[in-house]
């Protein structure tokens, strides 16, 4: 293999051709909107779930950035009329960020996922909590918290917290919450096991 081979890309999933995930992209219908907001070190992060979620997930967007134009995000969050949703713990997880408590979510809205918008943090858990500080308008969305997700199956990257997930894996059982779909997002998150086990076969090699 060439250096000029090892450094063409992939059109679709802009990776180098030698580590394409096109293979691991399984198209999932999905009733709730996703928002990711991704941090800009988490880019070209070649472990990183982003870009396979993004490419599963017809209705998702990615923005990337630290702080986001508070119109350019106050325009996303509310786009459609569709209820914004952050995905993020309860709050009582902010630790000495002396956030404001975030509203209730009204339940009745739970009733219709199609006018829901998931708002996905991407970065590692300190970079998250700096988003969410960094963002006010962030901080007037109700949030879902997972309830007793599985274990992580993200061996390639050391978790820095007990029960910390990828983006991708949080996403999926996050809409599976929403959905009240058991199975719908399973496909995907059997692709993203091999994805796993294609990142660990070329850290070995």
């Amino acid at each position: 293999m060439t250096e000029h081979t090892k450094r063409l890309t992939c059109a679709r999933c802009q990776r180098p051709q030698r580590t394409c995930i096109c293979g691991f992209i399984t198209p999932t219908p999905h009733a709730v909107e996703v928002l990711i907001l991704q941090h800009p070190l988490e880019v070209h992060n070649a472990k990183g779930s982003v870009r396979l979620l993004n490419l599963s997930l017809p209705h998702s967007e990615v923005l990337v950035g630290e702080t986001f134009a508070e119109p350019l995000l106050r325009l996303r969050l509310a786009q459609d009329g569709k209820q914004s949703i952050l995905l993020y713990p309860d709050s009582s997880e902010d630790e000495g960020l002396k956030l404001p408590i975030p509203p209730v979510l009204d339940a009745t809205l739970l009733q219709d996922p199609t006018g829901l918008r998931l708002v996905v943090l991407d970065g590692t858990w300190r970079k998250s909590r700096k988003m969410l500080y960094l963002n006010p308008l962030l901080q007037t969305l109700p949030r879902l918290p997972l309830r007793n997700p599985p274990p992580s199956l993200y061996a390639i990257r050391k978790a820095q917290a007990p029960g910390q997930l990828s983006t991708l894996e949080a996403t999926c059982y996050a809409l599976t919450q929403l959905e009240r779909s058991e199975q719908k997002y399973q496909p995907l998150l059997n692709a993203f096991t091999g994805f796993v086990a294609q990142q660990s076969a070329y850290a070995e090699a």
